[in-house]
């Protein structure tokens, strides 16, 4: 299928593919010969098929041309009128970009024809052409399906459209390898795949063939992508060391060398608080620079006193803020204290709020929020009450382990000093018995050499021997007193260790004596509930029973031949018209050793009557 493109181009326009210079009627581009702009335009129409590669400028087939002139400077809403839209650089087919494809529709490619062979294009309802992976910085592509007559100046002329070509093999079996300057010239190449090619006008099957353009595998491109991805490596740091060096603060300033001028800048520096960090620092690092010197020594000397006067201020600093801290402390306690009062207070109003003579006037909606609620506080109140317990628990341990620690540092410290002392004992009776071999020695040699001379006559060495022997008599005697002291000192520290044993065992025994108490106060909250369990298995169960049973036996007692049940409710309807028939009747069943039931009459005057039995009872019981 051949279609016509009309093409606008510039009037008298060529292009010189040997020079690369444009030419417009032997003038310079953009001039006319009588160098006025020449700015009319031909509308070319082409009697044989125009076809062109996408991203290439279409080349004319037609020597040919309508000299229909026409201004670029018209109206363009007349051009609208006539059917002809305005001229711009994005229409379709004037080979700047191509015209967008809907995705649904098949590509339609053209005929390409080339100076010695044409390409006719496969069909567009056909799949595209499989290929293989593309390998990384890919330039290199395989072309197979050649026509054997075909020659390497045929194949640059169909492929030089794609792009500049670096280098051709060619292979005798109909295929060839071709690479291009850049990546981008590969993907054009891929766009001939599929195509026909037959050479000149022969249908001679060794002048035709179907190209296949594929993907090829080339180490030189695999060299030269991996050069680009080590620079782009190279570049990446590059910018992110800038980055972090730009990112990073800054170095402090160095500190300046010592002299007279900076010493009395940094002694008034420490004087300070707010310059105190900075000249302590400085003066450290001159210390350490090794600036003291007998020169400079007064100098140092007056920096250290300065910098040892914030001691103290450091010291009173620790304490105001522990005293901010136990004040905050003290503030917490109080805070919770009243929350926990007010806790008390609405728990208190729940409870209130629940008895029975307010509790029957509320709905069952608000009985039940009321009974939710009242749990939710006094679960709160539970948890903040514990919490307060336990700080003033943490309290007391803090107290018994200061008081425990003094004492024990304070055996800790005698006992270590007993330790010293008994160490330096040793050390002195190693010395002295050292010296007494010594002594020893010398006396030996000296004998030795006096039997050698054989000068026993000689009233000095007898001195010396006199002198050495009472020497080390009073050695001997010496160390027998630094025996006795460490045989003391042992006892002593042996006294210490019992002392220490002694109340680590008293420590323990309180312990047990305070473990077997809380034990001793369980066991007495436990037998307290028997008794509840006793009084709440009375046969009066409230204080309004125990009402009803003295009025009873008050009325009775008047009537010691008894009364009948209906008798003694309408007594005590009198008094109180909610109290129920059976509700009597079963209190006084209850009390059998208060009153008793007898049946009197005949026949049809029989009548149940109760009578008061009290005095009776309490014999019996």
């Amino acid at each position: 299928m051949y279609c016509h493109i009309f093409l606008w181009e510039q009037a008298h326009h060529d292009f010189d593919l040997s020079t690369g210079n444009n030419k417009i009627n032997g003038a310079t581009e953009g001039q006319t010969g009588d160098g006025q702009h020449n700015r009319d335009y031909v509308l070319r129409s082409p009697q044989r098929t125009r076809s062109y590669l996408p991203g290439k400028t279409p080349r004319n087939t037609d020597s040919e041309a309508l000299d229909i002139t026409v201004c670029v400077d018209f109206d363009p809403a007349l051009g609208m009128m006539t059917g002809i839209p305005p001229i711009t650089p994005m229409m379709p087919g004037l080979g700047i970009v191509p015209p967008p494809i809907p995705p649904d529709m098949p590509v339609v490619k053209e005929i390409i024809h080339c100076k010695s062979c044409t390409l006719f294009p496969p069909n567009p309802n056909l799949p595209p052409p499989a290929t293989r992976e593309r390998p990384p910085g890919c330039k290199t592509v395989f072309v197979g399906g050649l026509p054997e007559n075909g020659t390497e100046q045929i194949i640059v002329e169909v492929f030089e459209q794609c792009g500049e070509i670096i280098a051709i093999r060619k292979s005798k079996k109909n295929f060839c390898h071709i690479r291009f300057a850049e990546e981008y010239m590969v993907d054009k190449a891929l766009y001939l795949s599929g195509y026909r090619i037959r050479l000149g006008s022969s249908t001679d099957k060794k002048d035709t063939g179907r190209l296949h353009v594929d993907f090829a595998q080339a180490r030189d491109d695999l060299y030269e992508w991996e050069c680009k991805q080590r620079m782009l490596a190279r570049e990446e740091r590059h910018r992110r060391r800038m980055e972090e060096e730009r990112l990073r603060p800054p170095s402090p300033p160095p500190v300046v060398h010592y002299s007279d001028h900076e010493c009395s800048i940094v002694a008034e520096k420490l004087k300070d608080d707010s310059k105190f960090s900075e000249a302590v620092q400085t003066l450290l690092t001159w210390i350490e620079r090794g600036e003291v010197n007998r020169r400079s020594a007064n100098n140092f000397y007056s920096m250290i006193q300065s910098a040892n006067s914030h001691v103290r201020r450091l010291v009173n600093e620790k304490a105001a803020h522990e005293k901010d801290m136990e004040e905050a402390k003290e503030k917490f306690k109080q805070a919770l204290s009243g929350i926990l009062i007010q806790f008390e207070q609405i728990v208190a109003v729940y409870h209130s709020a629940s008895k029975q003579k307010a509790w029957d006037h509320f709905t069952k909606a608000q009985r039940k929020n009321i009974s939710v609620w009242c749990k939710q506080a006094e679960e709160i109140r539970n948890i903040h009450n514990d919490e307060l317990m336990g700080i003033r628990r943490e309290e007391e341990m803090e107290m018994s382990d200061d008081e425990i620690e003094e004492t024990t540092e304070t055996k800790e410290t005698e006992e270590s000093a007993l330790v010293s002392q008994a160490e330096a004992l040793k050390e002195e009776n190693d010395s002295l018995r050292w010296q007494l071999d010594a002594y020893r020695n010398e006396v030996e040699l000296l004998k030795q050499e006096q039997g050698k001379a054989h000068k026993e006559d000689d009233p000095n060495k007898e001195q010396q021997l006199k002198l050495l022997q009472q020497a080390l008599q009073g050695m001997q005697q010496h160390l027998l007193k630094v025996q006795e002291e460490y045989k003391k000192k042992e006892a002593e520290l042996e006294k210490l260790k019992d002392d220490k044993l002694q109340v680590e065992k008293m420590l323990e025994n309180l312990k047990e004596k305070e473990s077997c108490a809380s034990r001793l106060c369980a066991s007495n909250q436990d037998s307290e509930y028997p008794l509840e369990k006793t009084m709440n298995s009375s046969p009066i169960k409230s204080e309004r029973e125990a009402l009803l049973v003295g009025i009873i036996s008050t009325f009775l007692h008047v009537h010691p031949f008894g009364a009948s049940i209906e008798y003694i409710c309408s007594y005590l309807h009198r008094l109180d018209n909610k109290i129920c028939t059976s509700d009597v009747e079963c209190l006084m069943g209850r009390l059998q050793h208060t009153f008793k039931q007898e049946m009197t009459g005949v026949g049809a005057s029989l009548e149940k009557r109760w009578k008061f039995c009290g005095f009776e009872g309490l014999k019996l019981t």
